[in-house]
């Protein structure tokens, strides 16, 4: 139980931060579009991370700089291009591509004037999560080098650690992404999502600044 509560604070410790995904998770559970899609995509992709790094393999990882290298590049220039789109939505005048509650508990009625129900395709929502999840060099660093370290000090309780790893997120990611429905209230006029966007494309920028500068 120790290992499996240490496991649940470290696993909440590392994810509970504000970063691309995060804000990509966010963002899609606001619109409540693909919202499963995109919480088992980042949740079964930290479960995997985790494993590897529980198991052993993340001193691989370690061993080899210039596969974190090219995460880092190939994250900055995604986030980079990223915050361009954001920063396209939020200059726009037209409204389009702002939806919240574009389920099917929403109807026409519950639509604010002037906004557009725009959805985007599952392939190209669950292709961004993955790359905003897998092209990240710190989920490297933190979930596979870090938090395997940790696990190993557990010793023959590791698994448990990593289980309480795996929890956190998976119960982060659904919070996240179907709490976010709540603050649709205060999210139903275009001006709401172009500000929205303007603070996303403005994370993403310096996030994609951060990893190459930071490299």
């Amino acid at each position: 139980m120790t290992s499996l509560l240490a496991g649940l604070g470290t696993g909440l410790a590392l994810i509970v931060a504000i970063g691309a995904q995060n804000a990509f998770v966010l963002r899609q559970g606001l619109r409540r579009e693909h919202v499963g899609l995109v919480v088992a995509v980042c949740a079964l992709s930290d479960l995997v991370l985790i494993g590897v790094g529980v198991t052993g393999l993340g001193r691989v990882v370690d061993a080899v700089p210039w596969f974190v290298d090219a995460a880092r590049w190939g994250g900055a220039a995604f986030l980079a291009g990223y915050a361009v789109l954001a920063a396209r939505r939020a200059l726009s005048s037209s409204g389009e591509a702002l939806e919240v509650g574009a389920g099917a508990a929403s109807s026409d009625a519950d639509r604010a004037p002037g906004v557009l129900k725009v959805r985007s395709s599952a392939t190209r929502v669950a292709a961004t999560a993955l790359a905003l999840t897998w092209l990240n060099p710190h989920v490297y660093l933190d979930t596979v080098v870090l938090l395997g370290s940790v696990a190993a000090s557990h010793g023959g309780s590791r698994l448990w650690f990593a289980v309480g790893a795996m929890t956190a997120s998976v119960l982060w990611f659904g919070g996240l992404g179907y709490g976010a429905r709540h603050l649709g209230r205060w999210l139903r006029d275009a001006r709401a999502w172009r500000i929205l966007d303007g603070v996303i494309a403005c994370l993403m920028l310096v996030l994609a600044v951060t990893l190459v500068v930071g490299g």
